[in-house]
């Protein structure tokens, strides 16, 4: 496809996910040769994923040639992922985990607040609109590419802001690359300095395997098709509430149903039945957790057309140079001690950057570098998707558009 002097190449889907898997490869091998990317815990698809980016950057400048990715198969990666969090969900954990849920939840509703504060006092301090900081804010950092999205047009109809959306699509994905850099080094530097180390147990990984343990052999075929066949059923269900959910008018993203229908399904099957092969907390399901989001995020990152936010630097690196300190200094001086200063504040910490900046993928992605390096952390990986994926985007758009109208 050809648009002037750009020439467009449409990349489909099969080949799609396999340009992930080597992206993801390449990953994993230059974080194995270099010691700065391991140490401070990028997660390989991040690395290869901003490599990939940087590439069709270059094609894009140098030969004119814009490339695209159908990304369907990516989506149905989050919702294997997200169900696969849920299969690892005990009522036990969440009952013990309901103080520091709470908190979790608290902090980062409050964090919503300080975050399009800051976006719309950097703003105004550089003589653009106090709506520029909304976008520079919750709506595209915390809220990602779909909450910009939605809220654009509003934006751009009502505060004189026509080029709303180029200003959260930018925003939304150097939001991205930050939260995938920052988590790693937060939850380093916090259990160095603490001298922390996982209290769970090594024998239920709940994402991904420790990295001296990827070759064990207690994964076998029929391990692996009886996750499979468990994240399906489950799957199934979410998709049926889902769609019940819609047309009594409620829309939730589909993870999300899926991720409640697979705690349902985890905590009442294995009681009835418990002589049933169940996998949750196995070797077979963290394998297919990690590789779900392993492939989400190296499709996502290395899908990024960076050149579409050249044009929208300068007071945008500012604010978001502001946004990415003010996430910093909170999780330092706010989230981690109030979340116990131990080893799961420092994995929920690293969580924490990734999602205030970017994405619940991103943040786990982030958590989980962590853990394969540190020992396992399994509340993290409930409560994080629980708060950042359940409850906050109700939250977000009612403050959203409190925002908005106080503005007006």
């Amino acid at each position: 496809m050809t648009d002037g002097a750009t020439t467009t190449f449409l990349v489909p889907e099969f080949m799609a996910v396999t340009a992930g898997i080597i992206v993801f490869l390449l990953g994993m091998r230059i974080n194995k040769r270099i010691g700065f990317l391991r140490r401070y815990n990028i997660p390989e698809p991040v690395t290869g994923g901003l490599l990939a980016a940087g590439a069709a950057l270059v094609a894009y400048v140098v030969f004119g040639l814009e490339i695209k990715f159908e990304l369907g198969a990516r989506d149905a990666m989050l919702v294997y992922f997200f169900t696969a969090i849920g299969l690892n969900a005990r009522i036990s954990d969440l009952l013990t985990g309901g103080r520091p849920l709470a908190i979790m939840l608290v902090l980062t509703l409050g964090f919503i607040v300080v975050q399009d504060g800051v976006g719309i006092l950097a703003a105004t301090s550089l003589g653009q609109p106090a709506a520029m900081g909304i976008l520079a804010g919750s709506a595209s950092l915390i809220g990602g590419h779909g909450t910009a999205i939605a809220w654009a047009p509003e934006i751009a109809a009502s505060h004189n802001l026509p080029n709303a959306l180029e200003i959260g699509m930018a925003c939304a994905t150097l939001g991205l690359v930050i939260a995938s850099l920052i988590g790693g080094p937060i939850a380093q530097y916090l259990i160095s300095h603490n001298n922390l180390s996982s209290t769970a147990q090594d024998d239920e990984p709940v994402v991904g395997l420790p990295h001296d343990d990827e070759d064990n052999d207690g994964i076998n075929h029929v391990n692996l098709m009886v996750a499979i066949l468990v994240l399906h059923i489950a799957i199934i269900i979410g998709y049926a509430a889902n769609e019940a959910l819609l047309a009594a008018g409620f829309k939730l993203p589909l993870f999300v149903t899926c991720l409640l229908s697979a705690i349902v399904l985890s905590n009442t099957v294995p009681r009835f039945l418990p002589h049933i092969r169940w996998p949750a907390r196995t070797r077979a399901l963290a394998l297919l957790s990690d590789f779900t989001l392993s492939l989400f995020l190296a499709m996502s990152l290395m899908s990024m057309q960076l050149w579409t936010i050249a044009g929208l630097a300068g007071p945008l690196l500012v604010i978001l140079t502001l946004q990415t300190l003010a996430a910093v200094a909170f999780i330092f001086f706010v989230l981690f001690p109030l979340m116990g200063r131990d080893y799961q504040a420092a994995v929920l910490s690293a969580g924490f950057g990734g999602f205030a900046m970017g994405a619940t993928p991103t943040a786990i992605a982030n958590m989980t570098a962590v853990t394969k390096s540190h020992g396992p952390a399994p509340m993290a990986f409930i409560i994080l998707p629980l708060v950042s994926a359940f409850f906050v985007d109700i939250t977000n758009a009612v403050v959203i558009k409190a925002l908005l109208d106080w503005l007006a």
